[in-house]
């Protein structure tokens, strides 16, 4: 029997999954498309949130969490599945930030460690080629990423490893709701039982909750990025310029990052923006210019408020829990919140 039916299987969903079966509860996860090929596919995988020192406690605690487990769930998931997930600590260099203070007092806070590097000579030793714009920075050397479509693979091969199990292409049509107790969802025409249901459906969670009163403020944010093929070296680390950014990959490539576009659940890109991503990219690196675009693409982030997730059991119904909302740090806050929903169902 299936103890808890998880709706939504991009990373959050499998994460929680994994979680849950640890504690020895049987899951069903129910995917509307392919597993991880919402937001979960198309993001960075920076696992930092951008301008860290921005954000709220909660946010904090939840990445403090990840930047101690990633490197050994990087691990696990490899062993698991087979499959790199291209766990990298390159660095991140936050470029001309003015807010040096509130940097230095979260590092404190967090124990992260954060250096101010001053002048275009030192910001050019750690990262030649920027352009000669930028003068100072927030050096992060223990920021790592990870490559989201090998992520994906990597946690879906863990799902089989454990024998939890997934269906695609399986659209929850409603809630299942007896008495003001969950009793399982509705998919596919078809009634599947259980008495504990959570929903991770990213950009989707309201829309799932529509008919109850506890609906969380979740709301569709497409992202559009653009990849650069490139060779191996050629960037060092992340860079962040504001709100766009740049990320080496293991093989050379260079993604750049990304739009904030409220434009509901339309996932289009445009040439406009793909030009507008060139011009920033080359601004930071100018040696991008020479490259190709390989590729531009778009997706929906679950924006929340101040990007705090909702990590809880519903107010309203019995045994029916969230965990959505991570908006931009969906891979960085994975973790954390997975084990907190888990620890949540399982009392």
């Amino acid at each position: 029997m299936t103890d808890c039916i998880i709706i939504g299987g991009g990373l959050i969903g499998m994460l929680s999954a994994r979680e849950l079966k640890k504690s020895g509860l049987n899951v069903l996860l129910l995917e509307k498309g392919e597993l991880g090929k919402e937001s979960s596919w198309a993001g960075g995988g920076i696992l930092s949130p951008l301008h860290p020192w921005r954000y709220s406690h909660e946010v904090s605690q939840l990445a403090s969490e990840g930047h101690r487990h990633y490197p050994q769930f990087a691990q696990e998931l490899y062993a698991e599945s087979g499959i790199d997930p291209e766990y990298i600590r390159c660095g991140m260099l936050v470029l001309n930030s003015e807010q040096q203070k509130e940097a230095l007092a979260w590092a404190r806070e967090w124990s992260m460690n954060l250096s101010i590097i001053e002048g275009g000579n030192k910001i050019q030793t750690l990262q030649p080629g920027l352009a000669a714009s930028f003068d100072n920075g927030l050096w992060m050397p223990d920021v790592a990423q990870m490559r989201n479509p090998r992520l994906i693979k990597a946690a879906r091969g863990s799902l089989d490893t454990q024998n939890i199990e997934y269906k695609e292409h399986v659209q929850v049509e409603k809630l299942n709701v007896v008495n003001g107790k969950i009793k399982g969802v509705i998919a596919n025409g078809k009634t599947w039982q259980a008495d504990k249901v959570l929903v991770a459906g990213g950009a989707w969670s309201a829309e799932i909750l529509k008919p109850y009163l506890q609906v969380p403020d979740i709301q569709p944010v497409k992202g559009q990025m653009v990849v650069f093929k490139g060779q191996p070296g050629l960037l060092k680390c992340i860079l962040l310029a504001e709100n766009r950014y740049l990320i080496p990959r293991k093989d050379g490539r260079v993604l750049c990052g990304s739009t904030i576009e409220h434009s509901g659940f339309d996932k289009s890109t445009s040439e406009e923006v793909k030009q507008d991503l060139l011009h920033s990219a080359t601004e930071i690196f100018p040696a991008l210019a020479q490259l190709q675009i390989e590729h531009h693409w778009a997706g929906l982030r679950p924006g929340s408020p101040q990007g705090v997730p909702t990590i809880a059991a519903h107010s309203e119904i019995e045994g029916l829990y969230i965990n959505a909302g991570h908006y931009r740090n969906g891979v960085i806050l994975g973790l954390g919140s997975a084990r907190r929903i888990a620890e949540i169902i399982t009392q």
